[in-house]
């Protein structure tokens, strides 16, 4: 990649924390070099103590975009000029971009998109179908979001009563008033009703960090009964690519068990768009991110 960055090369970063495990730099970088586009994507740890400078640098140094991840995604909004459609609905945002580079940043959502598309892409259908899930921070809000206008029949949302509830409150409330979807909220401490509501959904998501890093050895299913074998468990944790939830899942008979590999790669290649006004070469990006 080095000898293309020359005075001309455009930058584009991401901004969070922790992010140094991050395939974004990866994907967008390999998907430049393969179109012969004159841009670089840098990774950044970013929290919200640092967000209004790094923000304020965006502008200073004319970077064209930046993606935007955990603990940022509903922080940033302040700080920026305008909203799409989609991210002022579900009041967060991974994408940024400098219009013209002159300054003028916009918020774009594409999480929610890149996951529907990566369980499309596995063969699951979401319309008319019952779905449990965890999280109701920005990631999570943007899938609840999308899943509810590409027509899942019934969303039950669970999560801890920590910061995120009152949003994950809005996001039930923006459903119910926008969409033909029914969605509850539930404090995830019910445990009864967390396990009740998986054995009749057809599909569990957790758009939690657990599984990540530094919550590798958690889950948030523990019991061997919730799991069956025509449940589809999707977590949108992507590194490690196998979860202690989809190991589980898996080991206790689940046939299909999904990563977040296919949402990173769907959201990024949305959020490349943005950036370039390029498609990005997916196929070819797919085989460097999936291979083993």
């Amino acid at each position: 990649m080095t000898e293309r960055i020359d005075g001309h090369t455009l930058l584009i970063s991401l901004i969070a924390t922790p992010i140094r495990h991050s395939l974004s730099p990866t994907m967008h970088n390999e998907a430049f070099a393969k179109l012969g586009l004159d841009y670089a994507y840098m990774a950044f740890e970013v929290g919200n103590e640092e967000l209004k400078d790094a923000v304020q640098g965006i502008r200073a140094l004319g970077i064209r975009g930046s993606n935007v991840s955990m603990p940022n995604k509903q922080a940033i909004i302040p700080y920026l000029d305008e909203l799409s459609p989609a991210a002022k609905l579900v009041g967060a945002v991974n994408t940024v971009t400098n219009k013209d580079g002159k300054g003028h940043l916009v918020g774009h959502v594409t999480d929610g998109t890149g996951a529907m598309r990566a369980l499309k892409e596995e063969g699951v259908e979401v319309k008319e179908q019952v779905v449990t899930m965890t999280g109701a921070g920005g990631a999570g809000t943007a899938i609840a979001i999308q899943a509810a206008l590409d027509g899942v029949k019934e969303l039950r949302i669970f999560n801890i009563n920590d910061q995120h509830y009152k949003n994950a409150e809005e996001t039930v409330k923006k459903i119910n008033e926008n969409t033909n979807c029914i969605a509850t909220l539930t404090d995830l401490s019910d445990q009864v009703a967390f396990k009740q509501s998986i054995s009749e959904s057809s599909i569990y998501i957790d758009a939690t960090g657990v599984g990540m890093k530094p919550l590798q050895e958690e889950s948030l299913i523990n019991d061997p009964e919730v799991i069956r074998p025509d449940l589809v468990v999707f977590d949108v944790v992507y590194i490690p690519k196998e979860t202690k939830l989809l190991k589980f899942a898996r080991e206790h008979g689940a046939k299909k068990t999904i990563n977040g590999l296919g949402m990173m790669l769907y959201q990024g290649a949305e959020a490349f768009k943005h950036f370039t006004g390029e498609d990005m070469p997916v196929d070819y990006i797919k085989e460097l991110l999936f291979k083993d």
